[in-house]
């Protein structure tokens, strides 16, 4: 069935956060992206960084990786890849990277604030260096940081380590956005065996049913990495997308729900991330709004 957006939309306005709520109106009703970037600026910290629960499974006020990533993944999304708190995220990771260039996943500050159990540190450097560098070089971003980052980058795609989902996963987005598009389409392709006949991966240490679909390891249409998957694929996750609407207007998503901080907040995110999706491929947008409205 056909999604709600009425009802999706409302279930934003009752839950989810002011952040969000304007993301969805630059989705929907193209909107003024400055509310987004004021709200986005009260999770920055004075050294550049972003905490404060941005990505919600860190409920650390200090900045950390994985929320400056989803800062920067607003800024990609809302079209604001010029604003200086890209650059200013570029050098909270250079002061954060190992010396190899690689970020970690998890900084201490973490264990002393609520977090999912997970989001411990890792001392090898995180996927989170794939989804960083590749933001930053949509944005045009050059530092020697990023230069030893994204060697770092390679190094793991083309090294003898086994990825496994997550790391499948942002091993792509990095692939989809790298300049040499041979090497990274050649890459893509040596990555095709971790992905399952039915187009999922499933996540190891994850919830029973945790799996990442076609549609979250390439998540756009025009995508290199869309090559691994073929349409049938795709257009059966957007029919399950759909599907999976509940009741309450909104998506839920399917790793561990730990808190109830944590599960509020990423009901919102995943429901606006449901949108967009549908949206790029056609299935839902500021037309079929208009005509529910």
């Amino acid at each position: 069935m056909p999604v709600d957006i009425a009802a999706a939309e409302q279930f934003i306005h009752n839950t989810a956060r002011l952040l969000d709520r304007h993301r969805l109106a630059v989705l929907l009703h193209d909107a003024s992206v400055e509310p987004v970037l004021t709200a986005l600026r009260a999770y920055q910290n004075p050294d550049h960084g972003f905490g404060h629960a941005l990505e919600p499974d860190v409920r650390d006020p200090a900045s950390q990786p994985t929320a400056t990533l989803h800062a920067l993944e607003v800024l990609a999304e809302v079209g604001a890849l010029g604003d200086p708190m890209v650059t200013q995220a570029a050098s909270w990771a250079a002061r954060n990277a190992r010396a190899d260039g690689a970020l970690p996943f998890v900084l201490p500050s973490a264990a002393n604030h609520p977090h999912a159990p997970w989001m411990t540190p890792d001392p090898d450097g995180s996927f989170i260096t794939f989804g960083v560098v590749s933001v930053l070089t949509r944005a045009g971003v050059q530092t020697s940081w990023l230069d030893a980052a994204r060697s770092w980058c390679w190094s793991r795609i083309d090294g003898p380590d086994e990825l496994d989902a997550y790391w499948v996963k942002f091993a792509l987005d990095f692939l989809d956005h790298e300049s040499d598009e041979d090497r990274a389409c050649a890459a893509i392709e040596s990555l095709r065996p971790k992905i399952g006949p039915d187009g999922t991966i499933c996540v190891p240490g994850g919830t029973e049913d945790e799996r990442l679909t076609a549609l979250v390891l390439s998540p756009r249409p025009g995508l290199s990495s869309r090559t691994l998957f073929t349409e049938e694929h795709i257009q059966a996750e957007l029919d399950k997308l759909e599907e999976e609407q509940l009741e309450d207007g909104g998506w839920m998503f399917d790793w561990l729900d730990w808190s109830p901080g944590q599960r509020v907040e990423w009901r919102g995110c995943v429901t606006l991330r449901a949108l967009a999706t549908l949206a790029a491929h056609g299935r839902a947008g500021r037309s079929r709004l208009r005509s529910s409205s």
